[in-house]
């Protein structure tokens, strides 16, 4: 079983800066590879921001490229969500999540989930 907890969340003004955190346990987290997905109200879980285990890169959404940056720290089973130049657009619950097989871009491809931080941009 694998647990997740987010947290960082909050209100923030356009233009702002947050940093979400990840913490993991129940799985070997080095060899895991991340994600970080969003949900607003009324809309479908999207992809935000993923960071693969094997070293072969990160991968953002476009509506986030630039602006927000995906990092790990393995000795403290965190994955983090570093975001910079926030937008209204960008409100939503965040989610964190553990890829299991599949294309890492789809929320179908995650078994183990957070249970979500929210995040606020106020314009």
């Amino acid at each position: 079983q694998v647990q997740l907890v987010e947290s960082g969340g909050g209100l923030v003004q356009g233009g702002g800066s947050l940093r979400l955190s990840c913490a993991a346990s129940g799985r070997t987290f080095s060899s895991s590879t991340m994600a970080w997905f969003r949900q607003a109200p009324g809309k479908e879980r999207e992809f935000v921001a993923a960071d693969t285990w094997s070293g072969s890169g990160t991968y953002y959404s476009d509506s986030v490229k630039g602006r927000f940056t995906i990092s790990r720290d393995n000795a403290k089973n965190t994955v983090y969500l570093q975001m910079n130049s926030l937008k209204p657009e960008d409100t939503a619950v965040y989610y964190c999540a553990a890829f299991t097989s599949g294309n890492l871009r789809y929320a179908k491809s995650y078994a183990y989930w957070g249970q979500g931080t929210q995040v606020t941009v106020s314009s």
